[in-house]
């Protein structure tokens, strides 16, 4: 799935090359991935685009009528919102692919085309569709973005502001890491990687952390998440993913060596995901179940 460091790689590519430009062409393929039909999509055609940014792991690109009178309210277009859940990804075109796709032949859910005739595809692999698009007045509009938490990059996300939302809660951690209304933007890889930089059990309660836990995880979610974005940054989309899988330390490593103590890293799988970790790293070299809600083999 895409997390938040390579969203904000795609988010920094598209705005790199997308704005100032001319929406020419939107095509949903995928009806399914379409959430919203007021304003309708087609409202996009002819806007200008203003930005592109990040919220938790929603795509943003931003729109106005006329590019040089921005601030005029009767400017206003929609937003262009994308979620890419858990088997989507962006197909950058520097030409853009010209012909319709055809709708439910192949993993193309959305096709937009740009003045200059760059364009991209949103596509999903797989059958489970989940991948989301919105055409929206405001960003605040879809759901998924009005539940957010907080934004674990943003300034503001201190220590305190950690140790509040952990207060109390029985929450395994890991769980608490993938909470998108808890903290915004962190998934299953990422929370592996931060729970292995601050060498602590994913099942630890969260509510039990005391001062000196919370700073050691406060430190390794900025720290990790600040490496994985700098590792994204610059990077088209055709190599994010690769990035991503270069730069991890546990997560999809199961079998291979602890880069820190040479221990091998284990796997707990689920219904539909795993989480990765290192015993001698994170669990005093106790295995964990291969259960959701098992306590640590004795």
């Amino acid at each position: 799935m895409p997390e938040m460091p390579e969203v904000q790689g795609l988010v920094e590519f598209l705005g790199g090359r997308l704005t100032g430009l001319r929406v020419e062409r939107v095509q949903p393929v995928a009806i399914s991935a379409l959430k919203t039909v007021d304003p309708p999509i087609d409202a996009l055609r002819d806007g200008w685009v203003t930005g592109v940014t990040r919220h938790g792991k929603f795509i943003d690109i931003a729109t106005m009528t006329d590019h040089k009178t921005t601030e005029s309210a009767d400017a206003a277009t929609p937003h262009l919102v994308c979620h890419l859940a858990k088997a989507g990804w962006l197909r950058w075109y520097d030409r853009a692919q010209t012909a319709p796709a055809k709708p439910g032949r192949g993993p193309i859910a959305l096709r937009v085309g740009f003045d200059d005739g760059s364009g991209f595809d949103l596509t999903e692999a797989g059958t489970r569709k989940a991948l989301a698009v919105y055409a929206v007045r405001s960003p605040s509009d879809v759901p998924g973005i009005a539940r957010l938490g907080p934004d674990p990059l943003d300034p503001a996300f201190t220590r305190d502001v950690l140790a509040a939302l952990l207060r109390g809660r029985r929450t395994q951690i890991k769980g608490v890491l993938r909470d998108q209304s808890m903290i915004a933007g962190i998934g299953n890889a990422y929370s592996d990687e931060i729970l292995h930089v601050a060498q602590m059990s994913p099942y630890t309660p969260a509510g039990s952390l005391d001062a000196e836990g919370i700073a050691i995880l406060h430190a390794a979610i900025h720290d990790t998440l600040i490496e994985a974005v700098s590792a994204a940054s610059g990077k088209p989309p055709a190599e994010l993913k690769d990035a991503k899988r270069r730069g991890m330390r546990v997560h999809s490593r199961r079998g291979e060596a602890c880069p820190v103590c040479g221990d091998e890293v284990r796997s707990v799988f689920f219904a539909d995901n795993s989480l990765e970790y290192c015993p001698t790293c994170q669990t005093g070299g106790r295995l964990l179940a291969d259960r959701r809600l098992s306590r640590l083999l004795k």
